[in-house]
């Protein structure tokens, strides 16, 4: 069945195999309006948001570890990784874009129509997977936080986090204006308080420009080569292209091709901008740890909890472990905002499947939360930091299950038409694609190894 609504491109249509069944994220689509006739910088306003709840996923909970044990151990050098990681980053989220804007369909959707049943099936087990290990991560990082602050079990810190289903149901349904802006006010919250902890930390400001700048001892040093791997293996996060090139469609703009392109513009500008902020905030963990730990006989610190207990004697104040422990919170409870949305738009997408908004929440939900904790519940909270590492494992599986879709569709002419990838994006696109596939099989190839060594 074709999409006959007024917004319908039928030229859009021209590479695909079905007429698109239904809107992406429909509660929310085309809900923001977008002044006509505008400058630059109200409609640059007006498209501002999406970026930054896509780049919740590129500071949750599951990067903290790789950040810190990369500053404890090796100072600012790996400061250039994480750079590289979020070019990468920016890249990606703006094909997410161009596919969500040029065709109308999310990359879930679009994957439904492109591949056999099977195959899409297969995809959608995969993502789920991926959003539930970073769900994962996210229910325990705020769980921990929660345990840091208040003394509360990890096992109830995992269940109040589930109150969020409600808060992302009463948002969504005032507007989704509402939600970006809680998601902006909890990002601005993380980096004022890693400002604050770099203000005390005093970091060497030489070295961590120096650090920005990549060098061969990281390919050389089997140590700083595995968590420069896990640095980028966490940061690009699969379920952020399904949510980026959903939510970009919530902006109401002209369904001509100026209106589009004009569309993709602003929408590129505003994940760009927001992309620098979880580059901050990634840059300021690992920055934070090479000035508190590395050097000071705390090289070893790698859990999230370990931190959190050297920092006010390290540092020398009273209150440098709060500013830790509330941005930890902050940030887990942001990531289980959006992963919660990324999980409607995967079952909607793939599977074409519509469920009454507070069930289909609270399933996706349930799938992170049970694991946590039945895991923590029976081997204890000491395992916190190894379901950590596990659920990033899961997210290596599926990234290139993301990305290689991705690319083949934005650089199909069919599909995309005048909005086709150049051969210069197309060559950047598909070597960041291999190269992070790569990189995310030998990081799971290392911890296998590992894992493997220990038992």
């Amino acid at each position: 069945m074709r999409d006959n609504s007024p917004g319908a491109d039928p030229v859009a249509e021209a590479g695909w195999r079905h007429g698109r069944v239904a809107t992406s994220l429909p509660e929310s689509h085309r809900t923001v309006g977008v002044p006509a006739g505008a400058g630059f910088w109200r409609k640059l306003l007006a498209f501002s948001g999406p970026g930054f709840m896509v780049a919740v996923g590129y500071m949750d909970p599951g990067n903290w570890a790789t950040d810190l044990a990369g500053g404890a151990q090796f100072g600012y050098t790996l400061l250039s990784v994480i750079l590289i990681s979020n070019l990468m980053a920016i890249l990606l989220q703006h094909l997410c874009v161009k596919l969500g804007i040029a065709t109308g369909r999310d990359l879930a959707q679009a994957c439904r129509d492109h591949y056999p049943r099977p195959v899409v099936w297969f995809q959608w087990l995969l993502c789920e997977l991926a959003i539930a290990a970073c769900d994962l991560a996210e229910v325990i990082g705020s769980a921990i936080a929660l345990q840091l602050l208040f003394g509360i079990p990890l096992v109830w810190g995992c269940i109040i986090t589930a109150v969020d289903v409600m808060i992302v149901l009463l948002l969504q349904n005032k507007g989704f204006r509402y939600l970006e802006a809680v998601v902006i006010t909890l990002i601005l919250t993380i980096g004022t308080c890693f400002a604050v902890e770099l203000f005390i930390a005093k970091p060497d400001v030489g070295g961590v420009l120096n650090g920005f700048l990549p060098v061969a001892e990281i390919l050389k040093n089997p140590a700083m080569l595995y968590i420069a791997i896990g640095i980028l293996g966490a940061t690009v996060m699969p379920h952020n292209l399904y949510l980026h090139s959903s939510i970009v469609q919530t902006r109401k703009y002209e369904q001509t091709a100026g209106g589009k392109k004009e569309a993709i513009k602003f929408a590129t500008i505003d994940s760009t901008v927001a992309l620098m902020f979880a580059l901050f905030i990634n840059g300021a963990i690992l920055v934070l740890a090479a000035a508190a730990f590395h050097g000071t006989g705390h090289a070893d610190v790698a859990a999230i909890q370990d931190a959190f207990h050297l920092l006010d004697g390290v540092l020398g104040v009273t209150f440098a472990s709060v500013l830790f422990a509330v941005a930890l919170l902050a940030s887990g409870q942001n990531s289980t905002l959006t992963g919660t949305l990324a999980g409607q738009i995967v079952m909607e997408g793939f599977l074409n499947i519509r469920l009454r908004p507070w069930l289909r929440r609270l399933i996706t939900r349930a799938i992170a939360i049970v694991p946590a904790v039945i895991v923590i519940g029976i081997y204890g909270e000491a395992k916190s930091t190894q379901l950590l590492i596990a659920s990033q494992v899961c997210l290596s599986m599926q990234l290139g299950f993301a990305c290689w879709p991705l690319m083949r569709f934005t650089g199909e002419k069919s599909k995309m038409g005048e909005f086709v990838n150049p051969w210069w994006i197309k060559l950047l696109g598909w070597t960041v694609t291999l190269v992070i596939i790569v990189l995310n099989v030998k990081l799971l190839l290392e911890i296998a190894g590992l894992t493997g060594g220990g038992n």
